[in-house]
């Protein structure tokens, strides 16, 4: 038998799958019918073990586990399909489907802001390109820029989130985990740190260099070669006004071009961090849920259950549905041992029925199921 004839046998044997996997998810919607009228769960733990093991004693051993596999699927697809029909709704949904119509049509353009850090900070260019004219008040930590919000100070919060090169900033996913907050809006920042001094100071009289923990990690080669002392503060703006507010010719900051601005330095290096390519990602966080036309973007953190197999789970159902993850990061649970929330970023547009399908799904897949928002972000 030739290649052509064999994919010509492919090709029958994918008609026959087509017209059993249709007849079968027909029978599923049959079932699910059933349990509505009967007040029946559409998840039977038991009756999947069932099914899988009887899979697994009928298939041929070298494509057992491709079977399982497969069947596993089938299943989430058929719970998927019954969902639809017992649960087209639930909590969540409806508290987005209100958030969308009642969220005004266009971003504001003037809004109480608050930033973590002093002025020149990032988080106030990233401030900048969200609204025209932020009124921006600055605290000194990232639960404080959530205290803020909470007691009414501001309206938004802009936060850090993770960064391309040094990666995610972890206190503000645990201040999100413990705190409810929505995500409204994201914007990447590109970042340049240079080496500020006070006028007059040479690169070879700098004893000791100020910054935030983020970009001296961004900063490591160039810091290797420099050999000085490193200290890590709350803010790289901060760094660069303690520089210029200190008594001492042998301090540096690493900051942004901005900050020498602002705080009368100078550039001893431009751009010494360590991947040119290199952006910092912000939120703007909210206590309102608002949802604002064109949001193709959904932020989750979840909780799954301490057994194998349960991330898979989540993640069958977001394959099953179609949708993209962008990000998917773990957090240790604070109060739990070797217990994890799982942070996705899922690429779906709010529009779409696989974005309400997966609202109403989840809570069957998960312990702890938190939306935290759906917006776009700039680029």
């Amino acid at each position: 038998m030739d290649l052509q004839e064999l994919r010509q046998e492919i090709d029958r044997t994918d008609d026959e799958i087509i017209r059993l996997v249709t007849q079968r998810m027909d029978i599923s919607h049959k079932i699910a019918e059933y349990k509505k009228e009967n007040g029946m769960a559409v998840f039977h733990a038991g009756r999947e073990r069932e099914k899988l093991a009887d899979v697994a004693a009928k298939s041929r051993e070298d494509v057992r586990e491709y079977m399982q596999v497969l069947y596993n699927l089938i299943f989430e697809l058929s719970r998927s399909h019954q969902n639809r029909i017992l649960r087209p709704s639930n909590d969540v949904a409806e508290e987005v489907r209100l958030a969308m119509e009642n969220t005004p049509k266009l971003f504001p353009q003037n809004a109480s802001v608050v930033c973590q850090g002093v002025e020149g900070a990032y988080s106030t260019i990233a401030a900048e390109r969200l609204f025209r004219n932020p009124n921006i008040m600055y605290v000194n930590s990232f639960e404080g820029a959530f205290s803020a919000i909470e007691s009414g100070l501001c309206q938004y919060g802009i936060l850090p989130i993770e960064n391309s090169t040094a990666g995610s900033v972890n206190q503000v996913y645990d201040l999100m985990i413990s705190r409810n907050f929505h995500i409204v809006r994201s914007v990447r920042i590109k970042v340049d740190h240079n080496l500020l001094a006070k006028p007059g100071v040479e690169l070879s009289q700098v004893k000791e260099i100020f910054s935030h923990e983020q970009a001296i990690r961004q900063c490591e080669g160039f810091l290797k070669k420099m050999g000085v002392k490193v200290t890590a503060c709350a803010n790289t703006a901060m760094a660069a006004k303690m520089v210029a507010e200190s008594d001492r010719t042998d301090v540096a900051a690493l900051s942004s071009r901005r900050c020498a601005e602002l705080y009368g330095l100078v550039a001893l290096q431009k751009d010494v961090q360590d991947n040119n390519n290199n952006h910092t990602r912000f939120i703007c966080i909210s206590k309102k849920m608002e949802i604002y036309p064109g949001a193709d973007k959904t932020s989750l953190m979840l909780i799954t259950a301490n057994r194998p197999g349960a991330l898979y789970k989540v993640l069958a159902k977001f394959y099953a549905l179609g949708i993209s993850l962008s990000k998917l990061e773990s957090r240790p649970l604070p109060d739990r041992d070797f217990e994890f929330m799982f942070y996705f970023d899922l690429e779906t547009s709010i529009y779409s029925d696989a974005f309400l399908r997966v609202i109403c799904e989840l809570g069957d897949a998960c312990e702890e199921f938190k939306y935290l928002g759906s917006y776009s972000e700039i680029v």
